[in-house]
């Protein structure tokens, strides 16, 4: 704070003409000064209630927000009454079940599903990422609301000088020119306040924005959320898939291995030849190696819930179980509903929201800015009287600002949120265009696999019949075994489609849920002052500056476990190399897990430095540590 050096001079003169008159000409003089600061404090009061005023009711040239408009058809196509009658397709959606509600993977009544769905809110880490974007949001919030408000700051000081003798009048540096070559010692002690009013609507249109942004994370919460339920039950419906498709391949070897030894027995009593026996044996052995293969899908499908939960693949075991479940049916309500009953469309509509109020952001730059500045404080040679009234110094005032020449800045700056704007309004109509999509194929495929599944189960019946027939002409002799294997074969890809035709049900089931909002509505969504959202995931707490320095050491261990620094244990007595040698060996790969373990495993005198070929002859430490990595991997 710089205070004009003739202000402390003229009332230092003050001071000493009160002290040096009379009592009646010191009250006289006092009276005169208090009705100084009075005017001062009216004129003060008279900025600030305009100021005040014009914040209050200060105009906002910012676009209105009107919610976009989307085509949305009067009913769903592939939805009929007819097709209302088929069980688990759809049902006309009741005022007791207009939409999907909580927990909506109870509605397939398997306990191992919902204790697998249970853990997805607080542990999927995608969600807990999308979670902390949104606190992220809300601070952005916090900062723009923190514009509405003043800002005031305190500078303390101390200037020791020496002001010029050949000067005359004030310096720049604040001091009053004196024939005195000696120092000069200044202590301050200012208070600063600055306020921009919101005239034009620019702190306003940001927190709107910001407001909206928020609501936007928030809604992509709930997408993530809904689309890592969704995945779980579909994974897990694969996963039955497969554990019925086992049972499948298991009942099918079985027979298979009748099939062979009935030949073998017709052979050795001479009734068939070997012909039967080969094709029997080679039908047999591709059973086994297709049943194996299947736990492929199976292992995958359960790292991917495990990851889904948010556990490690390897701690996440689901039991063995066939697919038993029928498709439920879901109320599906009429098309206008889901424009607020899905969380993507919601995130989308909030964006289109937030490109608006930048509108009126970019806008407000057009208008002059009003901006209060008020210091106050103390000012004194001694710091034993800094704090004297004699010693106070103040200043107040308003500036005004305005650019008169920018090249076209601002009219860029709105053109492209303008175009900003209509992008997102694009995207938000486009995002309901898929929504409607997705619907329709997820009510037109339960519909076909409904019918589908029926015809399958019809031709299962046919291709069982058939073996019937072939094996019994088989058994007579009317018929090689060419023909008993074809109905084999048959009934086992009849057999195969359909488990693929319930499995896929079930996935198109999911999948319209998903696509239906999973039970979300635009209600669920937080409001713009809210802070928090439903059932949030749990987050890593804020880093201390304790945990920080206790965490520090174990920062530094990954390095130990690279293949060069996994050869120092080696060297360590034996007592050390369980504990250092055991966590590499799980993580490491699978190639270079020999190569690292056999170091440590062998005593160091085997394998001398004598079986290593002469022609390398670094210095003496590389030498030392080639014969740890070089024998074993020779062997």
């Amino acid at each position: 704070m710089r205070v004009h050096p003739m202000k402390n001079e003229i009332e230092m003169r003050g001071t000493i003409e009160m002290q040096s008159a009379g009592p009646v000409r010191q009250e006289v003089i006092q009276k005169i000064r208090q009705e100084h600061v009075r005017r001062n404090l009216r004129a003060l009061r008279i900025v600030l209630t305009f100021a005040f005023a014009g914040l209050v009711a200060g105009c906002n040239v910012g676009p209105p927000y009107h919610k976009p408009s989307a085509t949305t058809p009067p009913a769903y196509k592939e939805l009929t009454p007819e097709d209302s009658t088929i069980p688990g397709i759809w049902k006309q959606a009741q005022p007791s079940d207009a939409a999907i509600r909580g927990k909506w993977w109870e509605l397939y009544n398997d306990p191992e599903l919902n204790s697998l769905e249970d853990k997805v809110d607080t542990s999927n880490q995608t969600v807990a990422a999308a979670y902390a974007n949104f606190l992220a949001a809300r601070a952005i919030v916090k900062e723009a609301r923190a514009q509405y408000f003043p800002t005031l700051s305190v500078a303390p000081g101390l200037t020791v000088g020496r002001p010029s003798a050949n000067a005359s009048g004030s310096t720049s540096s604040g001091f009053v020119a004196s024939k005195t070559t000696g120092t000069e010692t200044e202590y301050s002690l200012p208070f600063d306040a600055s306020w921009t009013p919101d005239l034009f609507g620019r702190v306003r249109n940001t927190v709107r924005a910001a407001q909206s942004g928020a609501q936007a994370d928030a809604a992509d919460v709930e997408n993530l959320r809904l689309t890592a339920h969704a995945e779980v039950a579909v994974d897990y419906f694969e996963l039955r898939g497969q554990d019925s498709l086992v049972q499948l391949f298991d009942n099918t070897v079985k027979a298979y291995k009748e099939s062979l030894r009935l030949n073998q027995v017709l052979y050795n009593t001479g009734i068939e030849n070997d012909e039967a026996v080969a094709q029997a044996q080679t039908q047999l052995d591709t059973a086994e190696a297709q049943a194996t293969n299947l736990g492929i899908l199976r292992a995958q499908y359960e790292h991917a819930i495990a990851v889904l939960m948010g556990q490690p693949a390897s701690t996440v075991s689901v039991p063995v179980a066939t697919l038993k479940q029928a498709p439920p049916p879901i109320p599906v309500g009429v098309p206008s509903q889901l424009l607020e009953r899905r969380p993507d469309i919601a995130q989308n509509e909030r964006l289109v929201a937030q490109a608006n109020a930048q509108i009126g952001v970019g806008r407000a730059a057009y208008f002059p800015t009003l901006s209060i500045t008020a210091q106050a404080g103390f000012q004194s040679s001694s710091i034993t009287n800094l704090l004297a009234w004699p010693s106070r110094a103040w200043s107040v005032g308003p500036t005004i600002s305005e650019t008169i020449f920018d090249g076209g800045l601002r009219r860029a700056t709105v053109q492209q949120y303008v175009a900003q704007y209509q992008e997102t309004v694009a995207n938000y109509r486009q995002t309901v265009l898929t929504a409607f999509q997705q619907v329709e194929d997820n009510l037109s495929s339960l519909r076909i696999l409904s019918q589908e599944v029926v015809q399958q189960d019809d031709a299962v019946a046919a291709s069982q019949n058939y073996l019937d027939v072939a094996t019994a002409r088989y058994k007579l002799g009317l018929d090689p075994y060419l023909d008993v294997i074809t109905a084999q074969t048959a009934l086992f890809t009849n057999q195969q489609t359909a488990v693929d035709l319930r499995e896929q049900a079930m996935n198109a089931n999911v999948q319209l849920i998903e696509a239906l909002g999973g039970g979300w509505d635009t209600s669920q969504l937080p409001s713009p002052n809210s802070s928090t959202i439903q059932n949030p995931p749990q987050l890593e707490p804020a880093p201390t500056r304790k945990q920080t320095q206790t965490q520090t050491p174990s920062a530094e261990r990954p390095p130990a476990q690279t293949p060069s620094d996994q050869q120092a244990p080696s060297e360590q007595p034996s007592t050390q190399q369980p504990s250092s040698q055991q966590p590499p060996a799980k993580t490491a790969p699978d190639e270079t897990q020999p190569v690292q373990q056999l170091p440590a495993e062998q005593p160091p005198p085997v394998q001398p430095p004598a079986q290593t070929p002469p022609p390398q002859p670094p210095p003496a430490q590389p030498p030392a540590e080639q014969p740890q990595t070089q024998p074993p991997s020779v062997k």
